[in-house]
């Protein structure tokens, strides 16, 4: 990493999820940034809430990690977001009652804005924020109460903070459009990943496949994601069918949300003994999958980047993706990759013969990504140009003002 940013900053991430509570991509993210800015010396110190299992205070490569109890019953997933942001806000003021103040408050989502918008303005710091995702795009507009509560708290996300990270030129667009922000406001930083993960997991490949039900011989579609009607994963489900009769195959289908049951109603119609449904797995044995499968399918609607995809490339599994937003702009077609149409099955089904088809050519895609990985979406270089980004930050303001 370069040295030109020299200077030992005390950093506060607000996240809602951290592993090894994982919901989506933020937790990775959160992870690998935090660790990447502590490895240089910074003082990182992560808020976020509890996690059956975990302790309450840990340190995690470096990294101060303050976990949060929610001890206020909660009947709804937004007041359940109500009550996090308070307690956060007090484990915040605590903790800045015995370190001291933040340099940095870095905001994850619309989820802690509320949070962070109390801590920068408390403790006159600096906030910088990551959208990782639009409302406007998650749910196809802004049409029910739910989602303009939502897209109001990502316009606020922009107006608190001094700059604000998207991970992809699609989402500069998308972000810029929707709440009129300045451009020279929203900096593209991507999503990095960590191959070592991958490289130090050598299981017992026979085992691992036969414990998700894939028979010898079969071609092991591994699928990673929220069970959410943006995530797709309807369409890859219908796909089996026609897949099935050119190879044998399993699909793995790994995650749970609230579309879960409507999807495995879509499977028994369509070929369900070829199909499993995991629910979320641990860590470790969602790393075991990774290394094991055969190729990874993101059949998204939206996705703002794809964090499943840089993590498939990392563990050196082939990706079949939709060409939608910042997805297709990680994965290059014919060249570290397969894109295909969003919502479309049986371009969904062509995709993955593509992949199991020709192995010369699915090796040569692999090489071209792990080349990608190590050349673009290395933590090392997210770190840098997030401390670019820190610095240029705090020379405006906590006002966010030049």
């Amino acid at each position: 990493m370069s040295t030109t940013n020299a200077r030992h900053l005390k950093i506060l991430m607000l996240t809602w999820e951290y592993p090894p509570r994982i919901i989506g991509g933020i937790s990775r993210v959160v992870e690998g940034l935090s660790r990447a800015l502590a490895t240089v010396g910074h003082e990182v110190h992560v808020v976020t809430p509890e996690m059956p299992g975990s302790p309450l205070e840990d340190n995690d490569q470096g990294v101060f990690i303050h976990r949060v109890r929610i001890e206020s019953p909660t009947p709804t997933f937004h007041s359940w977001v109500l009550m996090m942001n308070h307690y956060l806000t007090k484990r915040v003021g605590r903790l800045i009652n015995e370190i001291g103040s933040f340099d940095i408050v870095h905001v994850h989502d619309w989820l802690v804005l509320p949070s962070g918008a109390e801590t920068k303005a408390f403790c006159n710091s600096t906030m910088v924020s990551t959208l990782h995702s639009l409302e406007c795009k998650r749910s196809g507009g802004v049409n029910t109460a739910e989602s303009k509560m939502v897209d109001s708290l990502e316009w606020w996300i922009t107006f608190e903070s001094a700059l604000v990270i998207v991970c992809s030129k699609s989402m500069k667009n998308d972000t810029v459009k929707e709440f009129g922000v300045p451009e020279d406001k929203i900096w593209i930083i991507p999503i990095g990943v960590d191959p070592e993960k991958f490289r130090r997991c050598h299981p017992d490949r026979d085992l691992v496949r036969a414990k998700y039900g894939a028979n010898k011989g079969d071609k092991l579609i591994l699928f990673v994601g929220r069970l959410t009607q943006q995530k797709g994963c309807e369409y890859l489900i219908r796909a089996i069918p026609q897949i099935s009769k050119q190879f044998n195959t399993k699909l793995i289908v790994v995650g749970d949300g609230s579309y879960r049951e409507e999807l495995e109603s879509i499977a028994k119609a369509s070929d369900d003994h070829k199909i499993r449904f995991t629910g979320f797995l641990p860590d470790n044995d969602l790393t075991e999958l990774f290394v094991c499968a055969d190729l990874m399918v993101i059949p998204s609607v939206y996705e703002p980047f794809g964090v499943v995809a840089l993590e498939a490339m990392a563990a050196g599994l082939p990706v079949v993706a939709s060409n939608v937003d910042g997805l297709g702009e990680i994965v290059v077609h014919e060249r570290n990759g397969i894109l295909v149409f969003p919502k479309d099955s049986s371009s969904i089904a062509w995709g993955i013969s593509r992949i199991l088809s020709d192995s010369a050519n699915t090796q040569r895609l692999i090489v071209n990504a792990n080349n990608d990985i190590r050349t673009r979406f290395s933590w090392d270089a997210v770190a840098n140009l997030t401390l670019d980004l820190y610095h240029r930050a705090l020379l405006m303001g906590s006002d966010g003002k030049r």
